[in-house]
């Protein structure tokens, strides 16, 4: 089990590297964590909600997501208040003072069946803690880390943040405020984001093993792997350092709603080297780009009425007139239409209001989430659609409004779920919304895009710029994988984990080859 000193100290990049060391290493991996809060959440081949950082977990362990690897997701909905999903449904909202106790011992059992379930089902799981094991005030309640690690009898690594300052005394305080049994599970330390000569650092991890005797099993250094976030924080960080474009890139520019959701649907674009992708939250810093999307929004009300009050709305409207390309992505969609409606208030404390007036639409939000994952077709042949068209799409849908369309007007996709066939998506000038998340993932897509938006500055996209997305994501969670062997005693680490050294010395390469057949790579 990985826990941290904090949160946001790299626990699951961690998580997601030794889920790919053990895959390399011919082990049936699944990676695991109780309880997640996040915005970015992903829907499975079941149509059931989890977070997105065990999916990536998933992925990095060549297995198919599944929600008993995240039994608990909430969904951060307002100041005080989340939605709560259990084992991939909504249960509705709920806030924090009411969650944070017989609610949340309520979930225990779901988290237990989901533990057990998966260390019956897999070799090795790589189990993820949330925040600190030491936030004393949450703890009689906790479901997501020393309780998850005595139920599973699983030894801890502890990891702490050298990047940001005090790392050692974090450690030494999260020690002396656990339990004497639950410290007796801690069986190793690791830094990470670590910058500078280890050399110099050596003397502190002396220290560290003398004064706690837990063996410090490695640095980490920082790194920039691209490997999907779990939270806003680093969306945070790259507000703070917002990219320029050069005469080289593209300039597309992204909404940041208060309560944005899934912002690693643009994953793909900033891997894109002719792309500057920037996120905006006020208008004097809109600008023109060559692309505005409206990403999706756990409460669009909220978020809708941001955009008016901030002036971004008027602005919106006004690229539109000047026929600057717009997206809108799930809660971004809805807000383009004419007018959306909550009147059983299912996400907010609205009932209604007047929406961009872009696509030609009303929403209304219902008691119901639809959740599911989705194929298909695209059907339109306007704008960067054109030279894709009959191309096929894939990604997932997290909604709880339903788009009525008016009358005669073209939709994007036929997508196909569960059997059932329909429509998705609109098109008005050079604007288009669709409730189908990971659209940019879609590499065909993606590249027209991209190549239609270069001819409007009367320009030809090199053919070779053009990337893989899967490509790119497996050579990513290899070099992660390389990075923390190089690092980390794996050695020592399997020693605590009881794994037969000897097995573990089977040629990694030749056992993935072997794989293939067995359908653990995805």
């Amino acid at each position: 089990m990985i826990q941290g000193t904090s949160s946001s100290v790299g626990k699951s990049v961690l998580a997601a590297a030794f889920c790919r060391i053990f895959y390399q290493e011919g082990y049936l991996v699944s990676p695991f964590k109780a309880q997640n809060m996040a915005l970015n959440s992903f829907v499975t081949t079941t149509g059931g909600e989890m977070g997105r950082a065990q999916v990536v977990q998933a992925q990095a362990a060549g297995v198919e997501p599944e929600v008993r690897m995240n039994p608990i997701l909430l969904k951060p909905s307002g100041p005080t208040g989340s939605q709560v999903v259990i084992m991939g449904k909504s249960q509705g909202n709920v806030t924090a003072l009411r969650y944070h106790g017989e609610y949340q011992r309520m979930t225990w059992p779901y988290v237990k069946d989901a533990l057990h379930g998966l260390l019956d089902d897999f070799e090795v799981v790589v189990i993820e803690g949330a925040g600190s094991p030491a936030e004393v005030n949450l703890k009689s309640n906790d479901i997501v880390n020393m309780r998850v690690a005595m139920e599973a009898n699983s030894p801890v690594l502890l990891v702490a943040d050298i990047d940001r300052g005090g790392a050692l005394a974090a450690v030494v305080g999260t020690l002396e405020l656990v339990e004497p049994e639950e410290r007796a599970m801690i069986k190793g330390i690791i830094f990470n984001k670590f910058r500078g000569e280890l050399a110099l650092l050596q003397p502190a991890l002396d220290f560290m093993e003398e004064r706690t005797g837990i063996p410090v099993l490695g640095v980490v250094p920082y790194f920039k792997i691209r490997i999907p976030d779990e939270d806003s924080v680093a969306l945070n960080e790259a507000m703070e350092k917002p990219s320029v474009a050069s005469a080289e890139q593209l300039d597309i520019a992204v909404v940041r709603f208060p309560y944005i959701s899934n912002f690693t649907d643009f994953d793909a674009l900033l891997d894109e080297t002719d792309v500057s992708l920037r996120y905006v939250s006020e208008a004097a810093n809109l600008g023109k780009p060559d692309l505005l999307i409206l990403p999706g929004s756990k409460n669009t009300l909220a978020d809708l009425r941001f955009l008016h009050e901030s002036g971004l709305s008027a602005q919106i409207q006004d690229l539109c007139k000047q026929e600057v390309p717009i997206i809108g992505v799930c809660g971004g969609y809805q807000m383009m239409g004419r007018t959306v409606m909550d009147p059983l208030h299912t996400e907010s404390e609205f009932e209604e209001m007047r929406g961009l007036d872009i696509l030609p639409m009303v929403t209304e939000f219902e008691p119901h989430k639809h959740t599911v994952q989705c194929k298909g077709t695209i059907i339109s042949e306007h704008g960067f659609f054109k030279a894709c068209v009959g191309e096929n799409v894939a990604g997932y849908e997290i909604h709880m409004g339903r788009s009525t369309l008016d009358e005669g007007q073209s939709p994007l996709f036929i997508l196909t779920s569960n059997g059932e066939s329909y429509t998705d998506g609109l098109q008005a000038g050079n604007a288009y919304g669709t409730y189908l998340h990971g659209i940019f993932d879609n590499d065909g897509l993606r590249t027209s895009l991209l190549g239609w938006l270069w001819q409007r500055r009367d320009r030809v996209r090199p053919v070779e710029m053009s990337l893989s997305q899967a490509a790119l994501r497996e050579s990513a969670f290899n070099e992660l994988a390389d990075l923390v062997r190089q690092s980390v005693d794996i050695e020592r680490v399997r020693a605590i984990m009881g794994l037969d050294s000897e097995a573990m010395s089977k040629d990694a390469k030749g056992l993935n080859d072997s794989l293939e057949g067995k359908n653990r790579v995805i």
